[in-house]
């Protein structure tokens, strides 16, 4: 469990307003074991708040390289129907997207996993596909994702505000105003934004690159500790202004 540092609480702190906690998770990757077993652990927590208002935040990169991205979907889904629920778009649900359309970027999705993606909507494809065999991957693959799910990705968001917090999944281009950010950074960016000291309008909640714990500095927080290659999905809480990351 991290706490916050002692530079952290001497500097001026941002906050959520009263009567919230927000509960923060981000590139699951289809581990929807790690998913269950981080809904346990909120559920646990949930008892424990009384009358406050409690919003599940969802930073994006739900598909790929785990062993189980649709049913990592399903998982969110069901969530939803019971608890209030904010689902962030992350690059590769975006990528996802544009395979559909484009079959010819099949090779560029085996690199980031997608094929981990594929056979867990039923699609098996061959070694080495060839360019008619792609286009019938992909089709088999748009057959197989059912509504619900096209739903789920249609309205994912770029980015959330509560408070003084700013959930984007990569995070943001520093010096432009948060209302002026483009997607393509939101959903994508790195060394700009991650080596960034600057203070931002708000502070930002994110992931998309993965460190070993989660990266707490003074004006951004990391929470993308690699599940899919760790075990290790990393929950983040928000309550005032205090944070906790299990």
């Amino acid at each position: 469990m991290w706490r916050s540092s002692r530079s952290r609480r001497s500097a001026a702190k941002p906050r959520l307003p009263d009567g919230i906690r927000v509960y923060a998770l981000t590139d699951i990757h289809g581990c929807s074991d790690l998913l269950r077993s981080m809904f346990t652990v909120i559920d646990r927590d949930l008892m424990t708040i009384g009358r406050r208002r409690a919003i599940h935040i969802f930073l994006g990169d739900y598909i790929d390289r785990g062993p189980d991205p649709s049913g990592t979907i399903e998982l969110l889904i069901e969530r939803a129907r019971k608890h209030e629920s904010i689902f962030l778009k992350g690059n590769h649900e975006t990528f996802l997207f544009e395979v559909l359309k484009n079959p010819k970027l099949l090779e560029n999705w085996r690199q980031y996993g997608g094929l981990q993606t594929l056979t867990s909507y039923g699609v098996q494809p061959p070694l080495n596909p060839t360019v008619k065999e792609q286009e019938e991957l992909i089709d088999q693959l748009s057959a197989a994702i059912p509504m619900h799910h096209r739903m789920f990705f249609k309205h994912l968001r770029a980015s959330f505000i509560c408070g003084d917090f700013f959930f984007a999944h990569a995070g943001i281009r520093p010096g432009l105003p948060l209302a002026s950010q483009r997607e393509d950074d939101l959903l994508w960016i790195r060394d700009e934004f991650l080596l960034s000291e600057k203070k931002h309008e708000k502070y930002i909640i994110h992931g998309h690159t993965p460190v070993r714990a989660p990266d707490i500095r003074l004006n951004r927080a990391n929470i993308d500790t690699g599940a899919y290659a760790t075990g290790n999905l990393t929950l983040l809480t928000i309550q005032g202004n205090r944070l906790l990351a299990f």
